[in-house]
């Protein structure tokens, strides 16, 4: 017998017999009751779970039907109906996708929203649906403080725990956020993902926080139904593992104990609304009809076990609640429990046909919205106002030095950005203290404070994962992580949480953030993949990111404040590449030479460079025959290159990776007989696999040969030159383009 059946049956039999609800399966009789809980919450919580029941049961009907696309359900989770109802519609959630009766209950508690609407259309993928607008089945909605996430895995705990610090930090700077200063953050979590390593690193980055006195008013609730799609959680493990949990205060509850739920629930959030110290809620529940409609549960399962879980029901538990105080009997139980059916299958059939997406651009949207160059510059605050704002600090402006190194003007770019924009952070391992292990930002934390300049522990997943939350609380994060080759170790943060956010909130939400990444290659003595990595590839596959790289002290201030504002424009994510090869350069051509030096010129804030476009470096004193296409150390290395060719040749900086300026390449190359791309990643998967593709689409006549490194890890030492490009090979190619020689690798 199904769930849907077994509690029909036991309302049925109640309602013509008059007995109790759940001593069918002989497992467990009634919970005593204390009287704690008020009787119009029992009826919330009721309600919540048979609205949250109905939608999961009827989402595989619409299946059947080709109408609804998704069947993860929260069956036998509606006990999370009760943490809801503990806490205020204002504290923000970020939930795992068995929340079904948190959002009902949530939605509940505020006028006007109707749970089973937004479900159904979420459920059917309707580009009406209120916060995916039809390109995800999430739990969000931008006036129930619900975050919209998809993790399977708990990669949205890193955030969860950064929007707690940075709620609290945004109050001590002064600038608060949407949420009250009281708010408590809620995340939670399935059992099998509390063994996920986003979730450990999670876990120890808020025990790491309250080592430290740190405020981190969050909520953490495991709900444990024992499984992981077929794999059972060890007995005892989840217990055992959140025991020592140092920090944080225990709570713990039995999903059909609805009134056991509520008091831990209510105790939980109280503990973190009042101490501003997180907690961890240990919800024991059970999963109804497998992990999802695709799954055979009797697969790994007795159906006698399957069958024996029905008696653990948290809807005929909280049934049996009311039906013992007396606020139903158990015919208006049974006809509750007929009349959330109906409902849900009315609302069904009044929503249909629904309308969806139905073209690639109005998919992307949420990825491709741009701000006008106006609203760029709006964002990055006008120049009077960012010059009375910079006016105290004048002894700080960065225009005020020299000619500056790579390394030195992004330091500037951070001070000016500082300056004038409170909302920015400036965080990472190293960063602080001693300035980032380059001196990049050696000085900003003496100059701003430890609030505002901080050092992480040594995890990248949670130093995106401070960043994430830092943008949801409306500050300006700018994170380092300290070499490239890091950004590997939590790439799915960047992946899956930061470049979605905007996709499954159809733009409601947004991750507004500067990643400043170390890296690339050509550092003589390191060697190895995590100190001289010249990959990107995983990057610039990942879409709404954006990719900058810097090839020149003069470049990078620009970039940068672009970066910072469609940061704060857009609520966009993306990724500054800092050549480190290039941070303490002085000379570019000759030794002595000092070309690599720019002085800091702040110039007008509306003189942004434009994302679609690449910069155009004319060489030749008269026409040039050769294009060389190429980005960071590549341009130094052609510009050297090209001088001791003695070939006439131009250069076109990319500068941007991600989204690549295709358009603005392809017209600047028509002018050009040929087209040589030097590119410094490897072979395969590289940046100039790219720019040929771009050139080809756009129907480019000319000869193309690309130059790369080999597709190798980088050894240390001399034999690194073995396998990254140099000069000699772009030399060479730039000969063989002007000489008509075809050599390999050529694309025509």
């Amino acid at each position: 017998m199904s769930i849907d059946g077994y509690v029909r049956d036991r309302l049925r039999v109640a309602a013509a017999e008059g007995g109790a609800l759940r001593d069918a399966g002989g497992l467990r009789g009634a919970v005593p009751d204390s009287g704690e809980i008020g009787d119009e919450l029992v009826l919330q919580l009721l309600e919540s779970q048979l609205l949250a029941r109905h939608v999961d049961l009827h989402a595989r009907a619409l299946q059947e039907q080709g109408e609804g696309f998704y069947t993860i359900g929260s069956l036998g989770h509606e006990s999370n109906a009760a943490v809801a109802l503990a806490l205020r519609p204002s504290d923000p959630a970020l939930l795992h996708y068995r929340s079904a009766g948190f959002y009902c209950a949530r939605a509940g508690q505020v006028p006007g929203l109707d749970p089973v609407r937004d479900l159904l259309l979420s459920l059917m993928c309707s580009a009406d649906d209120p916060i995916s607008g039809g390109r995800h089945k999430v739990f969000g909605h931008p006036h129930l403080a619900i975050i919209p996430q998809t993790s399977t895995i708990a990669s949205h705990l890193p955030r969860a725990v950064g929007l707690a610090f940075a709620h609290e930090r945004a109050i001590r700077m002064g600038l608060g956020d949407e949420w009250p200063d009281d708010a408590v953050v809620v995340t939670s979590l399935g059992d099998a993902s509390l063994n996920h390593s986003t979730a450990v690193g999670a876990l120890n980055a808020a025990e790491h926080a309250v080592h430290q006195g740190i405020p981190v008013p969050l909520l953490f609730v495991v709900e444990d139904n024992g499984f992981g799609i077929s794999v059972r959680s060890p007995q005892g493990w989840v217990a055992r593992r959140l025991a020592s949990l140092s920090g944080f205060a225990q709570f713990g509850a039995d999903g059909d104990d609805p009134v056991g739920a509520l008091v831990a629930a209510r105790d939980a959030a109280s503990h973190v609304r009042e101490q501003r110290r997180p907690a961890v809620l240990h919800l024991r529940t059970v999963r109804f009809l497998g992990h999802a409609g695709s799954d055979a549960e009797v697969a790994y399962r007795s159906r006698r076990e399957i069958e024996a879980d029905h008696a653990r029901d948290p809807i005929l538990a909280t049934a049996s609640l009311a039906l013992q105080r007396g606020l139903l009997t158990a015919p208006e139980l049974e006809e509750r429990y007929a009349l959330a059916g109906s409902r849900i299958q009315r609302t069904a059939e009044e929503l249909l046909p629904v309308r969806r997406l139905e073209t690639a651009a109005d998919v992307m949207a949420p990825l491709t919205r741009t701000a006008r160059r106006e609203e760029l510059h709006g964002a990055l605050g006008g120049e009077v106002a960012a010059d009375e704002r910079r006016s105290a600090f004048r002894e700080r402006l960065p225009e005020a030095t020299g000619g500056l190194t790579l390394a030195q003007s992004i330091n500037a770019t951070l001070t000016d950005l500082m300056l004038t924009h409170p909302q920015v952070l400036v965080f990472g391992e190293d960063v602080g203290v001693k300035g980032g292990v380059y001196g990049v930002t050696r000085g900003l934390r003496r100059a701003f404070g430890a609030v505002r300049v901080f050092d992480t522990l040594l995890d990248e997943q949670t130093i995106l994962g401070t960043a994430l939350g830092s943008a949801l609380a409306g500050l300006l994060p700018i994170p380092e992580i300290q070499y490239l080759a890091y950004v590997h170790n939590a790439i799915d943060q960047l992946r899956g949480e930061a470049a979605t956010l905007a996709f499954f909130s159809n733009g409601r939400f947004g991750n507004g953030m500067v990643v400043r990444v170390p890296g690339l290659a050509y550092q003589r003595g390191f060697g190895g993949h995590f100190h001289n990595d010249n990959s990107l590839a995983a990057l610039l596959d990942i879409p709404g990111l954006v990719v900058a790289v810097p090839s020149s002290a003069q470049e990078a201030p620009g970039l940068l404040r672009a970066l910072a504002a469609m940061a704060l424009a857009e609520r966009r994510p993306s990724v500054f590449v800092e050549p480190i090869a290039l941070y303490h350069a002085r000379d570019l051509l000759t030794p002595g030479d000092g070309l690599a030096l720019a002085p800091y010129a702040r110039g007008s804030m509306t003189d942004l460079p434009a994302r679609d476009e690449g910069r155009l470096h004319v060489l030749a004193d008269t026409a040039a025959d050769t294009l060389v296409v190429t980005f960071g150390n590549g341009v130094g290395m052609s510009r050297r290159a090209i001088a001791a060719s003695g070939v006439r040749a131009d250069i076109y900086d990319l500068r941007w990776l991600a989204p690549l300026p295709a358009e603005h390449l392809a017209m600047v190359a028509r002018g050009y007989a040929s087209v040589l791309v030097v590119d410094e990643t490897r072979r395969s998967g590289g940046v100039s696999e790219r720019v040929v593709t771009a050139l080809v689409d756009a129907g480019y006549g000319g000869r193309v040969v690309r130059v790369t490194s080999e597709d190798s890890i980088i050894p240390l030492g001399p034999a690194a030159s073995t396998v990254l490009l140099g000069e000699p090979a772009i030399e060479a190619a730039l000969r063989s383009l002007t000489g008509g020689v075809v050599e390999e690798g050529e694309i025509r």
